[in-house]
């Protein structure tokens, strides 16, 4: 299984310009978390800072209890070797085929034999179908085929978690779509941490388990899906409806008098109570959809009833439209448990930081409840 990344209090600028500020959140383990936000809030920043490669002013990173914002250089490069990275473009090498940079990893950090690293790559390669495209050059294939051969290279050594920037950016929707059900079927089989950064809305609603939204250099909400898709926060709403009314402007933030009178005109007009509202909106409005499931033939993922009993025990800390759906997709043993009151509250003494408490939190702050400890954990 995956591990978790715990992130408390993260701060980061360029110089004068604060990027965001007091990030707290928790990447439970397995499962599978998306990030949103507006471009230019720094999203790919907060990527690079989870693998070391940016340091933060102030806050910490905690994986596998390993402050990754304090500690030495060689345990830093201890700890990257948990991380696969799909990056935007691939990052592919153009003068090398897809067999040798699938590879290269294997060959820079490993000492394994030729016939080994053949027999891995091989497997990956299947794994992402891309069987017999090994000989091909990077600018002899589809955008998605190298999105498809960076996403195998990142799974070479067996990473613990695997972070996505943008893995849709220049596919097509029936593309996204796949690759979508790819990043199902991968969790299902592996079972480790994964991390999405997109702007696709149809990705924030079927795949993850958990969603966040950074806005106005904060973390505005992160939680269990059915808390964001069922938010009556206003940032949040515009976002996952894909419309022009609301706090995100061309240059991201608007006057809040424009805010108020365009969000007054939406609300003559029916408000977005109902599906299909702005370009993106077609499971829009209060509409919490099922998630993808693995492909058939494949294991059921293990993060789902993990993530099950976790959101249960949480109940009692969410607003009545987020329980309610969160009991929608509850078996009826764990909400039988629920009813009968046989969860410890997750309020209580210890354990980590996981999600917004149940009262509304405005944008910009970064208030967060518990996540409660597993079984056996000190």
């Amino acid at each position: 299984m995956g591990v978790a990344v715990e992130v408390s209090g993260l701060t980061k600028s360029f110089g004068s310009q604060n990027i965001w500020s007091d990030v707290t959140l928790t990447l439970p383990p397995g499962e599978i978390s998306v990030l949103l936000g507006p471009s230019g809030t720094g999203k790919s920043v907060f990527l690079k800072s989870l693998v070391g490669l940016l340091k933060p002013e102030r806050g910490s990173i905690v994986i596998s209890d390993t402050d990754i914002v304090t500690c030495r250089e060689h345990r830093l490069y201890e700890v990257r070797k948990l991380f696969g990275v799909l990056f935007q473009d691939g990052a592919l090498f153009g003068s090398m085929n897809l067999f040798d940079n699938i590879a290269f990893p294997l060959r820079e950090h490993t000492k394994k034999s030729e016939s080994e690293i053949r027999r891995i790559v091989l497997e990956k390669m299947d794994m992402v179908g891309l069987q017999g495209a090994e000989g091909k050059l990077p600018g002899e294939i589809s955008g998605g085929m190298r999105k498809r051969a960076g996403l195998a290279r990142a799974l070479v050594l067996d990473p613990e978690i695997i972070l996505f920037d943008e893995p849709d950016s220049g596919l097509d929707p029936v593309r996204v779509a796949y690759l979508n059900q790819l990043i199902v079927d991968l969790n299902a089989q592996i079972d480790a941490t994964f991390l999405i950064v997109t702007h696709d809305i149809g990705t924030a609603r079927t795949v993850p388990d958990n969603l966040g939204l950074l806005f106005r250099r904060h973390l505005a909400m992160f939680g269990p899906r059915e808390q964001l898709l069922t938010s009556q926060e206003p940032v949040v709403r515009q976002f996952l409806n894909g419309r022009r009314e609301g706090p995100i402007g061309m240059s991201e933030e608007k006057d809040v008098a424009q805010v108020e009178a365009e969000m007054a005109a939406l609300e003559a007009r029916g408000g977005d109570q109902h599906n299909g509202i702005g370009p993106k909106g077609a499971s829009g409005g209060d509409a919490v959809p099922p998630q993808l499931d693995p492909s058939p033939g494949l294991p059921e993922r293990q993060a789902v009833r993990r993530r099950q009993e976790r959101v249960a025990r949480m109940l009692h800390e969410f607003d009545p439209a987020t329980a309610e759906a969160i009991r929608a997709s509850l078996p009826h043993d764990l909400l039988a448990q629920a009813d009968a009151g046989a969860f410890t509250p997750t309020a209580a003494a210890g354990g980590r930081h996981w999600a917004p408490g149940p009262d509304a939190v405005p944008a910009g702050s970064a208030a967060t409840a518990v996540l409660p400890r597993s079984a056996g954990e000190p």
